[in-house]
């Protein structure tokens, strides 16, 4: 057999990935066929979310491909270059990083070239079109919550939720009908919500993805037709009410062997955590890897009963907590091509303490991850032979395992005080999704050494202690690591990194868990207590759900200001340097499973082919001629 081809190239700092999904072929004829239109869904409202990340997105898109697609009056050199910087924008669905939300741009030798220049010319906005793509200095980042003293965090983020100069001042006073599935405009002076839905904002993409639901309907199980009928009818109203309804519907759905995510969900790319990036998943149960995570949720109550935070904000009614492994048969839009490995959903306070969530550990990208990744990047940081051969040896397992607490337990868990209304992202604003992230590592690194663990079939208890081990010194250095995702500024904008380096280093201020040595002019981060460092993180675990359960704004924003977003240049500029000379990749994007339905002379399918394209442009490409 073959030896499978996970690293396909490496474009600057970002690996490409083939992710795979075995489990497919496998599926009755039924399933196969309701994948694929789930899939359609997927790809359809994959513009919306390049749409909400810029405004000019779209455009320059379709100028990217046109010119790698036609390369007329480019030289050898200047056609590479496109090609570099086409790929990153596809792996970041846009000209801003996903991971430091700073700008990347295209290199300078292609301004004033006729491909660029005339499609500018053709432009109504080809001016903004040229700063877009060549100046680094206009409208600089994604998404800026901590624009500095004087600027505000709307007007310095260049996202697409908030249109005509719209500032934090603006939305005083203002109520939204439609917070999560909106964008904010300005006409006639007055504020005004364009609603994501059908006949409203992305009409055309909504209404191909209700085609496609819809079509998904009869193949699909009695509870999840139920999830899907309500779906639409959120698409098609996109009241907040018909919303609730999708996520206790999909919530209910406890047994569908294939399952999706489609919609305006996750909040991190607006600066006020209100606005939701569209995004898909569609993904079929990994029965061989599930039992231990479904044991985990079903043992819910018992670790919430014994989490480390005030008692009264623990949950005395712990509701149904579905969890599964999943292999991803296609991600879209905020999820694709950078994804996560775990999910855990809805994100409404109010449902997940009255009717439960879902939580999802992708297996097959976290194996594609594991795969992929150079020796030489644990050997680089860590600080001895022990550590490395414990990473070696336990750190996919231990990632598995946190990855499965962080969304089964992290996220599922705790209580809000009721003058918060199920809402505390309201009251705490900006700061509410990295507190919430650090949440949900902090009840994970608490309990990844629990006897518990083990019962649940999770990690072998002769080996828990080392592989406990093996998580603390992963995460500690991953703090250290992570900086060189950030090669320009002293701060970290993007949340999943806030709270690793926040736990980090409030570990370092308050216990003796972590040293920071030095040699051979390297830095490293060693844990030398695994005790001081559970302890520690029990006890910034009971405050961090402190802030949550009362809506403490000001502590919020004292924590992450104080451990999490501010770094020191020179140890940044030093990580740089290791990794560059190791070539290693800062972060991973990954080509995704094509499907294609075979169909009999009447037109009806008859099986659904699985293939994997291995290569970024070859799909990209793909997905761009079903736009036109």
């Amino acid at each position: 057999m073959t030896e499978r081809k996970y690293l396909l190239e490496q474009v600057d700092d970002a690996a490409v990935v083939q992710v795979y999904a075995d489990g497919f072929a496998k599926l009755p004829l039924s399933d196969k066929v309701l994948c694929w239109h789930l899939y359609q869904a997927a790809l359809a409202g994959r513009d919306i979310y390049y749409d909400q990340r810029y405004r000019h997105s779209l455009e320059m898109r379709r100028i990217l491909e046109g010119v790698l697609c036609d390369p007329k009056g480019l030289t050898p050199d200047q056609l590479a270059e496109v090609r570099r910087y086409t790929k990153l924008f596809w792996l970041n669905s846009g000209p801003y990083h996903n991971l430091t939300a700073r700008k990347f741009v295209l290199g300078e030798a292609l301004r004033g070239t006729v491909p660029f220049s005339t499609a500018f010319q053709q432009s109504g906005t080809g001016l903004e079109l040229e700063k877009a793509f060549f100046d680094l200095d206009w409208e600089t980042m994604v998404t800026n919550k901590t624009p500095g003293a004087g600027k505000d965090i709307l007007e310095t983020s260049a996202n697409n939720f908030y249109a005509g100069g719209i500032s934090s001042k603006d939305l005083e006073g203002f109520a939204e009908k439609y917070g999560l599935n909106s964008r904010l405009v300005k006409k006639d002076g007055q504020l005004v919500e364009e609603v994501y839905r059908l006949g409203g904002k992305y009409d055309k993409e909504i209404s191909a993805i209700i085609g496609h639901l819809t079509d998904a309907l009869p193949h699909a199980t009695p509870a999840m037709r139920r999830a899907l009928e309500a779906l639409i009818t959120f698409y098609k109203t996109g009241d907040d009410r018909d919303r609730e309804s999708y996520d206790i519907a999909w919530v209910e759905d406890k047994d569908s062997n294939v399952d999706t995510i489609n919609g305006f969900i996750e909040v991190y790319l607006d600066a006020r955590g209100v606005k939701g990036a569209w995004e898909a998943l569609v993904y079929i149960v990994n029965k061989e890897k599930t039992a231990g995570i479904e044991k985990l949720a079903s043992e819910a109550a018992w670790f919430e009963a014994r989490m480390p935070w005030d008692p009264q904000w623990r949950r005395t009614d712990v509701k149904g907590v579905t969890a599964r492994a999943i292999d991803v048969i296609v991600e879209s839009g905020d999820s694709a091509p950078v994804t996560p490995i775990g999910i855990n959903l809805p994100n409404d306070q109010k449902i997940r303490e009255e009717h439960g969530s879902k939580s999802v550990q992708l297996a097959n990208i976290s194996e594609a991850y594991d795969k992929s990744q150079p020796a030489s990047y644990r050997r680089e940081f860590a600080w001895d032979d022990a550590e490395v051969e414990r990473a070696e040896k336990w750190s996919a397992l231990a990632g598995e395992v946190t990855t499965a607490i962080h969304e089964v337990l992290g996220h599922g868990s705790g209580r809000v005080a009721d003058h918060l209304n199920g809402q505390p992202q309201l009251a705490i604003k900006e700061q509410y999704s990295a507190l919430e992230e650090s949440r949900a590592d902090l009840v994970a690194l608490y309990f990844v050494g629990s006897p518990k663990i083990a019962e649940c079939g999770m990690v072998p208890a002769e080996h828990q202690d080392e592989i406990v081990r093996a998580e603390y010194e992963a995460y500690a250095r991953n703090a250290l690591v992570q900086l060189r995702r950030i090669r320009h500024g002293a701060q970290i904008e993007e949340d999943h990194m806030r709270n690793r380096q926040a736990i980090v280093h409030w570990l370092m201020a308050h216990t003796k868990a972590i040293e920071v040595r030095k040699r051979d002019g390297k830095t490293f981060y060693v844990v030398v207590d695994i005790a001081a460092f559970h302890d520690g993180v029990g006890k910034m675990l009971a405050e961090v759900q402190r802030i949550k359960s009362t809506g403490d704004y000001a502590a919020a924003v004292a924590l992450f200001e104080t451990y999490g977003i501010h770094f020191d240049p020179a140890l940044r500029d030093e990580i740089v340097s290791r990794v560059d000379k190791l070539n290693l990749p800062s972060y991973t994007g990954f080509v995704q499973p094509k499907l294609s339905p075979v169909k009999d002379g009447s037109g009806a399918i008859v099986d659904v082919e699985i293939s994997y394209p291995q290569d970024l442009e070859t799909q990209m490409l793909e997905y761009a001629a079903r736009s036109l």
